[in-house]
């Protein structure tokens, strides 16, 4: 028996690389172009590994294990070449729609990022093929890799900057070729460990990612005297410290108030969303909180206890305590925003967040803070407008979320939220209408008389109360609206003539919508003839910034002024990336296709095409299943990389023990073991959510120990599947091997992007009953390739 331990050293060693640089190539995404942008790499990466099963078909004579070593030193320079590659090509998303070149700079990120994942799977589909007796000890040792190569990429991301984990993966990954290669291969691979510790001891000016102009850090640095002063990382954010004076935060500032604003400090998290940190050393110069239309909720309320959710730079902060706010509590999303100001202190007083400050999701927060607040405050509003959400996920404003807000309100409590007016009208319609019904979900049908809204130039404030507003409380609204020259889009009792007065629009648009939504006779039929989708948001489908109709393409194209990339932003690059994926997985299957009519392999053609098919279903189901657990988690882990990396590592690393238990037992091969894992995952469909939130009460490192435990049987089963179907068709075809390689490889690309499609319509779960389905195929599919059936040529 050939002695397989190296082999298996360098496959776990080349699989923890290559997801190492997946994972940080989304953050850099992240960061140089958009969220949107970064969801290309899962395809990119699939789409690599799938290529090397097709080469490994069309050209079986590379199919060579001493060629191992090679290819592991092949991915261990492509690595960081790749990155600096891409780091100097001009791509500008904006630009999109209007420049064509850009459209080939994005095939050139496809190719150049491709290659790294494409060189491991030269190495893993070679294992399986020169070693096809011990697939399941190799698959095991690429999915453990994997695994622990997602809890190796959180904790470097978490102590510097993306670009150095480049070269630091790239270390990691020239171990592989010094354990099993030649001289000259182990002579290439020390130099490379040379420079790359050259590299990151020097840091110079090129490895530095660039950042597209068009983010809105980069156009507030490019102010005169602008400066960058601080730049803090984690594994989900970067967050930059920076004057300029783009920053100026004041929104919706009355225009009765003339004086000069305090001076502000610029904080950007992911060089995108810009927020500021306002100087409160010289309280005289704060005066102007009293002019702004985020004001009005401490004009009706009670102060004793008022929450801040995402607070960011600390308006709302100082907003609670010029208005002498007795108890106030904060809780932020994102931790390092709360890191930042706390830690820095060369500009601006840093105490906003040192008392009674959280991180993580308001509403989960709520679940252990059950006290009465007499407001809670939310702000969708950062220095600069920004519509550019499509597709992303947000349980932070889904009916879920309001219940939970409206529940943990003081019988006359407030709820107050403010945002930006980008027209045309579709966040605040959605938002009125996603209250409405999670009023109806409290009992409460018609809450017309629980709500008013007001608009300043820039700005809209909405306020639900608890209880019914007083005719009190509605004349404080009037009287506030008509001295800082706001207008009224909303009180129990208005008329028309009362709105749409000190900044006049053309039409009374936002009078008759929120008319229309509040009136619960209206809403549906309003909904239903709206020319966006502003439908209420659960946590099944948690994406409150979605808002196309695809019948009204054409109309929402005509509104927008034709321009495309207002599609690209609201997450049309979905079905863009699905159409290019689609063709480039097409042509990578169909290259093997021709080498089989021509006679390469023995088996027939129904046979084989089941075979094919099975490996189809896998790859598809794993993905669906892999996703739609990642999204289920961010609930209870309060942040996406927190649950990636959680479902990452426990269902690949348990995938690899099953994948092993595999190989040792025949018990585990026979074709109910995908029967069970379907009845599985079918469970975990209706009761993860329920065990999920018996850890609720706990800390986060053990919320993240539970779902790594949680998710393992199911991660033990799915890891049986794959080299199930090797060991079958190893044993009547072992040419299909790169070939079905390939085709696990390129289904893969597509699931991603057909989950997220699914799931904006269906919801997680459906998605989740979607990859049942497909094991359930999958099982067809292996009981036919079992019992030899063959079918009639056509």
């Amino acid at each position: 028996m050939k002695k397989t331990h190296p082999i298996l050293a360098v496959i776990f060693i080349a699989s923890l690389s290559s997801l190492s640089y997946e994972i940080t190539i989304v953050r850099i995404f992240s960061i140089s172009l958009w969220y949107h942008f970064a969801f290309m790499v899962i395809s990119i990466a699939m789409l690599g590994i799938g290529a090397s099963g097709t080469l490994l078909s069309v050209s079986p004579g590379l199919r060579n294990e001493q060629y191992i070593p090679f290819y592991a030193l092949i991915l261990g320079i492509s690595i960081p070449v790749s990155y600096l590659l891409i780091n100097i090509i001009p791509l500008e998303p904006a630009r999109l729609s209007w420049d064509s070149v850009q459209i080939f700079y994005v095939s050139l990120y496809y190719i150049l990022l491709a290659f790294p994942f494409f060189s491991f799977g030269m190495i893993i589909v070679t294992a399986f093929s020169t070693r096809k007796e011990h697939a399941g000890y190799i698959y095991g040792a690429d999915l453990a890799g994997a695994g622990i190569g997602s809890i190796l990429t959180l904790w470097l991301l978490s102590i510097g900057p993306p670009e150095n984990i480049v070269f630091i993966i790239s270390s990691v990954s020239m171990l592989s070729p010094v354990i099993i290669g030649k001289k000259r291969i182990k002579f290439l691979s020390f130099m490379l460990l040379a420079v790359n510790l050259a590299v990151l001891y020097l840091h110079p000016s090129f490895i530095i990612q660039r950042i597209s102009p068009y983010k809105p850090l980069e156009m507030a640095l490019r102010f005169p005297g602008a400066e960058l002063i601080h730049t803090f990382h984690s594994p989900f954010s970067r967050v930059d410290i920076f004057k300029s004076p783009a920053v100026r935060f004041a929104p919706g500032l009355s225009f009765r108030y003339l004086e000069d604003l305090p001076e502000q400090t610029g904080m950007a998290i992911d060089a995108g969303d810009i927020y500021a940190v306002t100087d409160a050393s010289h309280k005289d110069k704060l005066d102007f909180i009293n002019y702004l239309p985020s004001s009005l909720p401490y004009e009706l309320s009670r102060k004793n206890n008022i929450l801040l959710l995402e607070p960011k730079g600390g308006l709302s902060v100082l907003t609670a305590e010029y208005y002498r706010g007795k108890n106030i509590y904060k809780v932020d999303s994102n931790p390092l925003v709360i890191k930042s100001i706390n830690e820095y202190h060369g500009t601006f007083p840093a105490d906003i967040y040192k008392k009674q400050t959280w991180s993580g999701l308001g509403r989960s927060w709520l679940m252990s803070n059950k006290k009465g607040f007499d407001l809670i405050d939310i702000s969708l509003m950062g220095s600069m407008p920004s519509g550019i959400f499509g597709f992303s996920e947000d349980y932070r404003f889904t009916v879920e979320a309001f219940r939970r807000y409206l529940d943990s309100l003081d019988a006359e409590g407030f709820l107050s939220v403010d945002l930006f007016i980008l027209p045309p009208p579709k966040t605040e319609l959605r938002l009125v209408n996603t209250i409405a019904a999670a009023f109806e979900e409290l009992g409460l049908k018609d809450f017309g008389n629980n709500i008013a809204a007001i608009r300043s130039w820039g700005t809209i404030t909405l306020l639900v109360k608890k209880s019914v507003l007083s005719p009190e409380e509605i004349k404080i609204i009037k009287e506030f609206a008509k001295d800082k020259k706001f207008d009224l889009i909303y009180y129990p009792g208005i008329t028309k003539e009362e709105t749409n007065i000190h900044i006049r629009m053309p039409s009374y648009e936002y009078f008759d919508a929120f008319k229309s939504l509040i009136n619960p006779e209206t809403r549906q039929q309003f909904v239903h003839d709206y020319i966006f989708d502003i439908r209420p948001v659960y946590d099944e489908n948690p994406f409150f910034h979605y808002y196309l109709k695809s019948r009204n393409i054409k109309d929402i194209y005509k509104l927008t002024g034709g321009k495309w990339q207002y599609f690209m932003e609201e997450g049309y690059l979905l079905p863009v990336i699905f159409i290019q994926v689609l063709s480039l997985s097409a042509l990578l299957l169909f290259l093997p296709a021709i080498k089989f009519r021509r006679g390469n392999y023995p088996e027939s053609l129904p046979r084989a095409v089941i075979s094919l098919f099975y490996f189809a279903f896998l790859g598809i189901g794993f993905m669906f299943v892999e996703i739609s657990f990642i999204q289920k988690m961010i609930l209870p882990l309060e942040n996406p990389s927190y649950a990636m990396a959680a479902v990452l590592s426990s269902m690949l690393i348990s995938s690899g023990i099953g994948s092993i238990l595999s190989q040792r037992s025949k018990l585990l091969k026979d074709n109910k073991v995908i029967l069970l894992l379907a009845f599985i995952i079918f469970l975990y469909s209706l009761f993860m959510q329920s065990l999920m939130n018996l850890t609720h009460f706990h800390s986060l490192k053990i919320k993240i120990i539970a779902v790594f435990f949680l998710l393992m049987p199911a991660g033990i089963f799915m890891g049986i599947p794959f080299p199930t179907g090797l060991s079958v068709i190893s044993s009547t075809n072992p040419e299909l091997i790169p070939w079905a390689w390939a085709v696990n490889g390129c289904f893969s690309v597509l699931a991603p992007i057909l989950a997220v499609m699914f799931a904006l319509s269906a919801g997680f779960k459906m998605v989740i009953i979607a990859g049942v389905l497909m094991y359930l195929l999958a099982f067809f599919s292996l009981r036919k390739v079992r019992r030899g059936i063959t079918f009639d040529r056509c």
